[in-house]
């Protein structure tokens, strides 16, 4: 047995392509350009002064992790449905929980930063902050379970029963302001009786914040579920090598017998 051509032109293959790359450069620009409007452009809030400017990574942080991680329990549900059964769905669950983490870790650092400048401590159980704590482990520990020896399809099917139960989260982080007597101020746009009371350009700056960081997202996803493609074929040709240089063993002990 030995490693095909295709096989090993794959190891030196980048991730890039020439998507990825404009998407990249696309992102960057608008990182500039949200900085801009975040920190110089936007005016100070009316109550909370010049702590609002942590809005512009706080929300679309949140929002995003919450996004990568329906698409994680989406591709997770894929692939544990017979006709789509596929390691790509399992990749790209496990990319997307991984940048989701990250989002989350954002919302979670900023959060903290907001809190200290309004309520003057960093971190209080606050009911919001506790699910949202919660939510953050829970996919660490998933990316935990990834990392458990066995095959590919026994990662594949592992994790995604645990995706698909760690999504539940989602709905209980969000309505914790409402369900509970939580510190955490409600929904700036997305409220009940639709009223936004917010700047013309505070309002343009976070949602432009949400698309950039949405561009990061699929910028990081697609590289990262390249990489973890990289990663399954290097234990698969590895696994070839060993049972071939074994072969090879048993060849040339019974020849010198």
């Amino acid at each position: 047995m030995t490693t095909s051509p295709v096989t090993t032109q794959s190891f030196s293959r980048v991730t890039g392509t020439r998507f990825t790359f404009w998407l990249g450069w696309a992102t960057l620009v608008g990182i500039a350009f949200l900085l801009l409007l975040g920190l110089v452009l936007s005016p100070a809030d009316v109550n909370q002064g010049e702590s609002v400017r942590i809005m512009y990574a706080h929300v679309p942080g949140a929002w995003l992790a919450y996004l990568a991680f329906v698409v994680t329990a989406v591709s997770s549900a894929a692939y544990l449905w017979k006709r789509t059964r596929s390691l790509i769905w399992d990749r790209i669950a496990g990319a997307s929980a991984e940048v989701g983490v990250v989002f989350m870790a954002i919302s979670l650092i900023t959060g903290s930063l907001w809190g200290r400048l309004t309520w003057g401590t960093f971190w209080t159980w606050d009911a919001r902050l506790t699910t949202t704590a919660f939510l953050f482990v829970t996919y660490i520990g998933y990316l935990a379970v990834r990392g458990l020896g066995g095959t590919h399809h026994q990662r594949a099917r592992r994790s995604a029963v645990l995706a698909l139960l760690a999504v539940l989260e989602i709905p209980l982080v969000h309505f914790s302001v409402e369900l509970w007597n939580s510190l955490h101020q409600e929904a700036s746009v997305l409220t009940r009786n639709s009223d936004v009371e917010m700047d013309g350009l505070m309002l343009f700056s976070l949602f432009f914040g949400v698309i950039v960081f949405t561009m990061m997202y699929v910028w990081l996803v697609l590289h990262r579920q390249r990489v973890l493609t990289l990663d399954d074929l290097l234990d698969d040709t590895g696994l070839d090598r060993a049972i071939e240089e074994r072969r090879r063993e048993v060849v040339g002990t019974t020849s010198t017998t």
